[in-house]
């Protein structure tokens, strides 16, 4: 039984440095290659835990050398453009200017189910609405909007946009976190709560931006 929490553990920490190794994508966004190797790492990793009898060298090498053959695949692919298309393969376009291309939707066999759901996951809910739909190589429909579909953005409506940076934490839970002291005084910070009639430890959250804007949550009444 201890054996195998041991085991169990020791893979566990070696499957996620190869995940980390091979890089950051989300499930939904490997390539065919990337999910293959995915899957036989997490086989490899329960044989020993299964099999107390087998070395746990041997899984630990097999998943090292499924990562270094991932690396060199990806290198192959990022330098030659007849790698990529051979392992990773080209998008497709499934809509242009509005009509579909239903000879291509059959050769790569999409129903019309996916492509409808494809269109809902962008944000339209109608194929009247898209105007161009790429399928990508990991799987996922890239949907441009017919050019009066669009939603109007601010340089449309001549608004000036103001970069207000990445929000601060100040407080978290009644505490003032010690960071934020290097981008703001604790004098500015108690200013702001007395202007709210609050404490620090009344305080959930409280953020502040790049302009100087603070928000600041309340914490709950305890029943």
């Amino acid at each position: 039984m201890i054996m195998t929490v041991i085991r169990t553990a020791f893979l566990y920490f070696v499957v996620v440095l190869s995940m980390r190794i091979m890089g950051k994508r989300q499930v939904g966004e490997l390539q065919p290659s990337e999910f293959v190797v995915t899957i036989l790492i997490s086989e490899l990793a329960s044989i020993p835990i299964q099999d107390l009898n087998r070395p746990i060298t041997n899984g630990i090498l097999a998943i090292f050398v499924l990562v270094l053959l991932e690396l060199l695949l990806s290198f192959l692919t990022l330098k030659s453009d007849v790698f990529r298309k051979i392992f990773e393969g080209k998008s497709a376009t499934i809509i242009k200017n509005g009509v579909i291309d239903q000879k291509m939707m059959k050769k790569l066999r999409i129903t019309i189910d996916d492509l409808l759901e494809g269109i809902r996951q962008s944000g339209n809910f109608s194929v009247e609405t898209v105007d161009l739909a790429i399928m990508e190589t990991n799987g996922k429909l890239s949907v441009q909007p017919k050019i009066k579909y669009e939603p109007v953005s601010k340089e449309d409506l001549n608004i000036n946009n103001v970069d207000k940076g990445l929000p601060t934490l100040v407080i978290s839970d009644g505490k003032i976190d010690e960071e934020a002291l290097q981008k703001i005084s604790k004098i500015d910070i108690l200013k702001e709560l007395k202007s709210r009639n609050l404490t620090v430890e009344e305080v959930f959250l409280m953020t502040v931006n790049e302009i100087g804007e603070f928000v600041v949550i309340r914490k709950e009444a305890q029943k």
